[in-house]
């Protein structure tokens, strides 16, 4: 019971970033990315692209946004947490 509640306190300031970079653009944004330990990078059905995901402090989300684009992100997806169970 306390690890839950200590995942959601954890949680409440913090959001998740889902995204798709080209490969050629990936250094570039991996560069903006803070996460918990390192960003997770799956790959798309089209080679050239991958999908980035990360969990950030909420707070940093309004000054990155515009940098991730920037940089090359498309389809950039914000969405609250839950739980973070470290």
């Amino acid at each position: 019971m306390v690890t839950l509640l200590k995942g959601a306190l954890l949680a409440e300031e913090k959001v998740g970033l889902k995204m798709n970079v080209s490969k050629g653009n990936l250094d570039a944004v991996l560069a903006l990315l803070p996460a918990l330990r390192k960003p997770t990078i799956s790959h798309l059905n089209d080679e050239e692209w991958v999908a980035i995901e990360t969990v950030i402090d909420e707070k940093k989300v309004r000054e990155l946004i515009h940098k991730l684009k920037e940089a090359g992100a498309e389809g950039i997806i914000e969405y609250a947490l839950r739980k973070i169970i470290p």
